[in-house]
């Protein structure tokens, strides 16, 4: 990743508190993080510590109470929830522990129906679709449905569903969380190929110290800052 990448994801002085009965508990305060394209960060923390907050944050899902979130370079804290949500759909892509695919539905379409939501045509959604599940060594499983998929499969099916409508963030929680060791390294395998070969940025939380050190950065949430590990 080059110094000279541009900047696709910025915190800026965020504060993130909620309220617990009378007393106000502080998640983050005057944080700061920059997030660029073509690199992959790794979020490291105990339990408990913020980090989907954090994630939560990044992805337009909660507001900041203080401070500023910028993606893409557009100040996103004030914007209405049409323009958030029209900003998640295009802009940023989302991967979790468990792979939420639709189970009545295959491999390709469940990468399919994002991209026609997005207003794709059918053909073209199933053409973009198809070359991202060869990407991820499973496009021989393009007709099966995820019951049928081991577990490291669904996940692959997961991350090519969350790029499919080109982001340019990809923010992943616990994303090996569930497989075994072997399985999780050759899903992050693919993982970090295709943000090499897109220039996507990743933010990825995981507890896997191995799959950490494998990326460009980590980070941690220490004092209800982000710090660099």
């Amino acid at each position: 990743m080059k110094r000279s990448a541009k900047t696709v994801l910025k915190l800026d002085n965020v504060g993130r508190h909620y309220a617990q009965g009378n007393e106000d508990l502080v998640i983050l305060k005057s944080a700061e993080f920059e997030l660029r394209s073509g690199e992959t960060v790794a979020l490291v923390a105990p339990s408990g510590a913020g980090k989907s907050t954090l994630l939560h944050l990044a992805g337009l899902l909660e507001r900041p109470d203080e401070g500023e979130v910028y993606v893409a370079g557009e100040p996103c804290g004030t914007l209405t929830d049409s323009r958030r949500t029209a900003i998640r759909r295009t802009r940023i892509g989302f991967v979790y522990q468990f792979h939420h695919l639709l189970p009545e539905f295959s491999a390709i379409e469940n990468i399919m129906m994002p991209q026609m939501i997005a207003g794709l045509a059918p053909p073209e959604a199933h053409r973009r679709a198809a070359q991202l599940l060869d990407y991820m060594r499973i496009g021989h499983r393009a007709k099966h449905r995820p019951a049928e998929l081991s577990g490291g499969e669904q996940q692959r099916v997961a991350i090519a569903r969350a790029v499919a409508n080109a982001p340019v963030i990809l923010l992943a929680d616990e994303p090996t969380g569930n497989l075994d060791p072997e399985t999780a390294g050759y899903v992050f395998e693919a993982l970090e190929a295709l943000v090499r070969q897109s220039g996507l940025a990743a933010l990825i939380a995981t507890h896997n110290h191995e799959i950490a050190g494998r990326m460009d950065r980590r980070v941690t949430l220490e004092d209800n800052k982000i710090v660099s590990l």
